[in-house]
């Protein structure tokens, strides 16, 4: 299974897109601000108050509030370039009923819960909105919203149907599913074939071999499993890719661990997950179709000679219980075990948990490995720290976080992701060579290895082929 600790590099946004790596994806997607999962605000301008699915969704919607909160904000599910479903705080969707008013009672949309946003040309914040009867919302009074408005050439505020729209600050998602519903069926495939024909090529593989990389980490997301046809908005193609990762692996050396980073129902709301909305519903119900995706992976790649061993989740964050994750874990590796006894099985350790949360659990199983995430971003502990404090974290805190999932004749331990990133003003290029050099002085000593996030990013600090390029890290000896 090749020589360990692996020196590995996540191939990040290659068959799993996170939109804040490389942005451009989205250029050509009209209304590219209003992605599924996008969270919005909508005011009155006749009434100045906002509307309101009350007590958060299951009956009216109102137009009496003065400020926005949860019950003021909805999320988008894209339906085509200007219309939408709007889902509210508990989840149910906005539709009209009998009499034309608004209420906030469907589970599932469908045309009477389809709405078309048009937006003026001048400010594209200042909307109208089209319900599936044809007629415009209007907010008549606080507890009267109705689509009965015939339609206006006048965006003056005041007007019963021009509301002004918040796009929610931070609550663009912009994962596989947005880029995807976002171009639509006809364009997508394209878009997507020729990302991946072009962001990662074998002269990548090469390049990371010459340089001392001796695995990759390859993001995938459940739709493979069903590739050529997947689920819409998925589209096909990206199974080859990483077939002609293995290839490519295979010929420069390397080694392949195919980390299942996207979940059916999303184990953690992050766009990169494969969320729509950003809601957390992987759970109980999710397991076998979960374990399917693990076992078609197995099945295809269990005994390719490439093969450094198979993720099973990436970062769940699924709260205080952890039955449902013990439980797909043991039947995930028990598929892959159908198929090989030799590849190891990598269980993410829970994002909301300590890093020993599975460790005797883990203990029950052969040839696994338990995977951690080290970041000094992402929470406030990290935010006042000078370069200095951040390195002692790393040869203090994160080394001795570490050796706590170190065992003798248990689990392997890995650092799957991590970064010489910091959000840091005036850092300099020996800063960030140092920051760099503390990390891979502690995480080199994780029995499995480590993988940086990630390989290629438009951040200098986040791609690692820059930072080896412009001599920030330096792997071969």
């Amino acid at each position: 299974m090749g020589n360990l600790p692996y020196k590995a590099v996540n191939l990040g946004n290659w068959l799993v897109t996170e939109g804040w790596m490389e942005p451009s994806l989205f250029d050509g997607i009209v209304n590219k601000d209003l992605l599924d999962g996008t969270q919005v605000q909508f005011k009155s301008t006749k009434l100045q108050k906002f509307l309101v699915a009350e007590n958060g969704g299951g009956t009216d919607v109102f137009a009496n509030r003065d400020a926005a909160s949860g019950w003021e904000t909805f999320k988008l599910w894209r339906v085509s370039d200007s219309s939408f479903n709007f889902r509210v705080f508990n989840k149910q969707f906005i539709r009209l009923d009998g009499t034309n008013k608004l209420v906030a009672t469907s589970n599932s949309p469908s045309n009477p819960e389809t709405f078309q946003i048009i937006r003026n040309s001048d400010d594209p914040s200042k909307i109208r909105i089209q319900a599936s009867n044809g007629l415009f919302l209007q907010a008549q009074s606080e507890t009267v919203v109705s689509a009965d408005f015939q339609g206006s050439t006048n965006w003056e505020d005041g007007d019963p149907s021009v509301f002004h729209m918040t796009i929610v600050k931070g609550s663009t998602l912009q994962g596989e599913y947005q880029i995807t519903n976002g171009y639509g069926p006809l364009r997508a495939p394209q878009v997507m074939q020729d990302h991946w024909n072009t962001y990662i090529t074998e002269e990548d593989f090469r390049f990371m071999s010459e340089n001392g990389l001796t695995a990759v980490r390859i993001p995938v997301g459940w739709w493979i499993a069903h590739d050529p046809n997947p689920p819409k908005p998925f589209v096909g193609g990206s199974l080859a890719a990483l077939d002609n990762a293995f290839t490519w692996a295979q010929n420069h050396g390397m080694k392949v661990i195919v980390d299942l980073h996207a979940v059916q129902g999303s184990q953690n709301g992050n766009e990169h997950s494969g969320t729509r909305d950003g809601y957390i519903e992987w759970g109980e119900s999710y397991i076998p179709d979960t374990v399917a995706v693990i076992e078609f992976l197995a099945k295809r790649y269990g005994n390719h000679p490439s093969l450094g061993g198979i993720e099973l989740m990436n970062e769940p964050t699924l709260g205080p219980n952890l039955d449902s994750l013990r439980k797909y874990y043991q039947q995930a590796y028990d598929a892959v075990r159908k198929y090989s006894e030799t590849a190891y099985v990598i269980l993410a350790n829970p994002m909301d948990h300590d890093s020993k949360a599975l460790l005797s659990f883990a203990g029950r199983f052969n040839r696994v490995v338990i995977d951690v995430h080290y970041y000094n971003l992402f929470s406030d502990q990290f935010n006042n720290m000078n370069v200095q404090q951040h390195i002692d974290f790393i040869y203090n805190q994160r080394a001795s976080d570490l050796s706590s999932i170190r065992t003798i004749d248990g689990p392997l331990n890995f650092v799957g992701e991590w970064t010489a990133a910091l959000s840091l003003q005036g850092a300099t290029k020996e800063d960030y060579q140092r920051f760099a050099k503390a990390q891979l002085d502690v995480y080199s000593s994780a029995s499995f290895g480590w993988a940086y996030w990630a390989y290629k990013c438009q951040y200098d600090h986040w791609s690692l082929k820059k930072m080896i390029e412009n001599g920030y890290i330096k792997l071969k000896q």
